[in-house]
């Protein structure tokens, strides 16, 4: 198999080639060592770019994507070989972060912090953040390092324990339920019913690239949407066709819309 050419058709970007790269030197690695290898933390859309690459590889089983909890946003993918059934403990790290005033830290005050402290997004997992605390899942790599170190987010002190990983708090995500009929299952038709758009502003929104369908830039406003699938728009958030029911007598189609708040 010509690696080159693979990553060439398999990447939509550079950026993506260097990391789909680096995926398959992880899948080698695992490969002809037998030995565990794991990918840093991706993002939903590189999760999807990685599975791509897997399925051009004919790899079926022998890894999997983690993220330190079920349901996790981020996760790193890990490559097991035959004798080993899950990650190793320890390779993912929850590391409570907890403060004295309610409501004062959000999710991008602590990323910021943790970017500030020199670390590269791809060592930070998901941040869950509570009312006078937060959850922060991190790579082995790094964990000492903050525990050690990270001390502040701006001007709130933070005091800075793990936990493990079976005892992260999970705060409750804010949804609203949209019960819905579009006249296709297009996706323009869905963006303009999950987001409350027009159907002429969600066309544009997804010439311009700010849709992703299943975490993949989507610029297709015809292109086809199913139950199941979630789709993300900059700047609005994300939503999840949780879903698709009969035609009405006028031919538009019942759809329950999972919105992110």
């Amino acid at each position: 198999m010509d690696k080159r050419a693979v990553l060439d058709a398999a990447a939509a970007s550079a950026e993506e080639r260097m990391l789909l790269g680096r995926v398959w030197d992880k899948y080698d690695f695992c490969r002809l060592k037998n030995l565990p290898s794991a990918t840093a933390f991706l993002s939903p859309q590189e999760q999807s770019a990685a599975r791509r690459l897997l399925q051009t590889l004919g790899a079926e089983e022998g890894f999997c994507f983690f993220g330190g909890y079920e349901g996790a946003e981020r996760c790193r993918l890990f490559f097991l070989p035959d004798w080993a059934w899950e990650p190793e403990e320890g390779s993912i790290c929850c590391l409570r972060c907890t403060w004295y005033q309610k409501g004062s830290l959000t999710h991008r005050d602590l990323l910021g912090s943790l970017m500030g402290m020199g670390l590269k997004r791809e060592s930070v997992g998901d941040i869950l953040v509570g009312e006078d605390s937060a959850d922060v899942l991190v790579s082995d790599t790094v964990a000492d390092h903050l525990l050690q170190s990270w001390d502040a987010a701006g001007r709130t002190p933070l005091r800075v324990t793990e936990v493990p990983t079976d005892h992260i708090h999970i705060p409750q995500v804010k949804t609203k339920l949209i019960r819905d009929t579009v006249s296709s299952l297009r996706l323009d038709s869905v963006v303009s019913s999950g987001f409350a758009l027009s159907r002429g502003k969600a066309a544009e929104a997804i010439a311009a690239g700010k849709v992703q369908l299943n975490w993949a830039v989507c610029t297709k406003a015809a292109a086809e949407v199913a139950q199941g699938d979630t789709i993300s728009l900059r700047g609005l958030g994300k939503c999840c066709v949780e879903e698709v029911g009969n035609q009405t007598k006028k031919g538009r189609i019942f759809v329950s819309i999972k919105r992110y708040l």
